[in-house]
């Protein structure tokens, strides 16, 4: 989504959004019932990962990474299951919003005001001007982003302070 000013061969390189440490569980991808199907549908990859929940008469799913973990370290990461030495494996209708978005963030403020954040800690995007992604946000993402987050209000997560905030609504 931001590949007109991320390269993708940096993010390539890099995976830090593929890896998840157990103090930050609360970014795991939250796969969508129309995800989940096309998981299931390929043969090559393995939906047996992903616990489907209900909520709000709609059926998602993520992966539990608990027992992905050695140690007791809260900084410890546990990759995804659905990356390999050469990168995902999910093609565009199996990858979930939440990492098509990366390292954006529909985010929700105490007051209920929504945002689309940029998470910190992409090493990235942390190379480019902020006032840059921000007008780039603006002007070609933002509309389709809330929009998208409208029709499933069950992605948006709850801002955390230190997330620069790139749009309001």
């Amino acid at each position: 989504m931001l590949s007109e000013i991320l390269k993708k061969e940096d993010c390539a390189a890099c995976r830090f959004c593929c890896a998840f440490r157990r103090q930050s569980l609360w970014e795991t991808p939250i796969f969508t019932l129309e995800n989940t199907e096309s998981i299931e549908a390929d043969q090559k990859l393995d939906a047996s990962v992903l616990q489907k929940f209900s909520f709000e008469n709609n059926t998602y799913a993520r992966y539990d990474l608990s027992n992905n973990y050695k140690t007791d370290d809260s900084e410890e990461e546990a990759p995804c299951p659905y990356l390999s030495t050469n990168g995902c494996i999910l093609d565009a209708n199996e990858k979930p919003w939440d990492c098509k978005i990366w390292p954006l963030r529909v985010m929700r403020k105490t007051d209920g005001a929504l945002v689309i954040a940029l998470t910190p800690t992409c090493p990235s995007v942390n190379k480019i001007d902020i006032e840059k992604v921000r007008e780039f946000v603006n002007e070609k993402l933002a509309d389709s982003l809330f929009e998208y987050a409208k029709d499933h209000s069950f992605l948006i997560k709850q801002y955390h302070e230190g997330f620069p905030i790139l749009v309001e609504k």
